[in-house]
């Protein structure tokens, strides 16, 4: 029975009782002691249905209250109206309430620093559940994982790879898996797994890609320098020898002195250009630019190259536009671009003509050199500026190049903040060019490079 009708039921029993201790006490009628009765009765009826609501409204109140609390509506309140007993509940609520929604707050604000620090990984992090749900991954975990299902998701829709699923299935069973290589396409990743305390794993990924292909460059760079250098200390070293434990006619003394010369000569040569590169990819040179007249720089160059171009039927031209005869750059720079390109021309034309041409193309000038030689295949041309790289490596390095050359151009003209360009034609010859800003900019710095 609800409160309100036992409290008026309590209160007529009281009524009924007053009115027979009334009636014994006064001895009078029944019929006299109706009026009193009944209003009696109705005072008393109103008096308990008034003090039963101001008991049971405030619990009413209370209760729905707790059940939005319940709900996870932790904004509502009570309203402190009641007394006695009830206030104090009323008030215990009240400050369970505050106490929640604060703590709801720190917990919110926890997971959200949580998301972001995770977010802001460039490793992977997946979190796993102990019904081998992902309930947790992190962008660069989908990027390198390649995943779009939205958490939380069976760990069966991840990539099919043994080594993963053999590394879940340990962490939730309580073993660690520490930097497993994994191989998903064309990308190397380290796998790391571990189990939780409270049950589930955690994985980390991180990509190892970059590091295994700058390993594979490290080693053909080795590889490269060790065979460049061979081949002249084998010659020098073969001389040198015939030279010490024979005695060779004077003639043949001073051709063998001769090679190991020029030998030694290509050997100075590649470690310069080694030394040189190593510079440029460091980022410790920086050009010193001034406005430069290329009608004598030109010349000056097409001067050094001019007895290796005597001895064919070659023709060394100039094709500069009237509008591109100054380019801003640093003088040293440009006359080893230059200079690079027209021993790169000569080298490989054996008749013809070599052409040093400039134009100008909007806020900078175009400078390069074009070749009738035997062109270079698409399938080569987009790695002709890579270290060491050679069309056809037998006959440039007969000819005495070092193959970084082309690598160091490009490093140069970069530096100015300016590109190349290169086409080229299998049978017809080959155009290179370097493109110098009116005002250089320093690509490491994001600044212009002033005169």
């Amino acid at each position: 029975m609800k409160l309100a009708l036992r409290l008026q039921l309590y209160a007529l029993l009281l009524v009924a009782a007053f009115v027979i201790a009334v009636r014994i006490k006064l001895d009078v009628s029944w019929s006299d002691l109706a009026i009193p009765a009944v209003t009696t009765a109705m005072l008393a009826l109103a008096f308990g249905w008034l003090i039963a609501r101001s008991i049971t409204e405030p619990i009413r109140e209370l209760t729905a209250v707790t059940r939005d609390l319940a709900a996870g509506n932790l904004s509502t309140r009570p309203a402190l109206l009641a007394v006695g007993e009830v206030r104090d509940l009323s008030t215990a609520v009240h400050r369970l309430a505050e106490q929640l929604g604060a703590r709801m707050t720190a917990l919110q604000a926890e997971d959200e620093l949580l998301t972001a620090l995770i977010e802001s990984l460039n490793e992977g992090v997946v979190a796993v559940g102990n019904r081998e749900q992902v309930l947790r991954i992190n962008a660069a975990g989908r990027d390198l994982l390649r995943v779009t299902d939205a958490v939380p998701f069976p760990t069966a829709r991840l990539p099919r790879l043994w080594q993963l699923q053999h590394a879940i299935d340990n962490a939730l069973r309580g073993t660690t898996t520490d930097a497993a290589e994994v191989t998903l396409g064309d990308s190397t990743l380290s796998l790391t797994a571990r189990p939780l305390e409270g049950g589930g794993a955690v994985l980390a990924l991180f990509d190892l890609t970059r590091i295994r292909k700058l390993e594979m460059v490290r080693r053909d760079f080795v590889a490269n320098v060790s065979h460049e250098l061979r081949t002249p200390l084998t010659v020098i070293g073969g001389f040198a020898e015939t030279l010490a434990e024979d005695d060779p006619a004077p003639e043949s003394r001073r051709q063998f002195a001769a090679t190991i010369r020029t030998h030694t000569e290509r050997m100075q040569r590649i470690v310069d250009d080694l030394l040189d590169l190593s510079r440029l990819e460091a980022g410790r040179w920086m050009p010193e630019v001034s406005d430069i007249d290329m009608n004598v720089m030109v010349r000056e160059t097409l001067a050094s190259v001019e007895a290796a171009a005597s001895d064919k039927p070659l023709a060394l031209e100039i094709a500069l536009e009237k509008d591109a005869t100054r380019v801003v750059a640093d003088r040293t720079a440009i006359r080893q671009i230059l200079l690079n390109l027209l021993e790169n021309a000569v080298r490989h034309t054996s008749s013809g003509s070599v052409t040093v041409f400039a134009r100008r193309e909007g806020a900078g000038v175009w400078v390069g050199v074009r070749d009738t030689g035997p062109g270079i295949g698409a399938e080569h041309l987009p790695r002709i500026f890579e270290r060491f790289y050679r069309v056809d490596s037998g006959r440039a390095r007969d000819s005495g190049g070092t193959g970084l050359g082309l690598a160091i151009v490009k490093h140069l003209v970069e530096t100015h903040g300016g590109r190349l360009d290169a086409h080229s034609q299998v049978g017809k010859g080959t155009s290179i060019a370097a493109f110098f800003p009116d005002r250089p900019l320093d690509p490491n710095r994001n600044l212009v490079l002033e005169l």
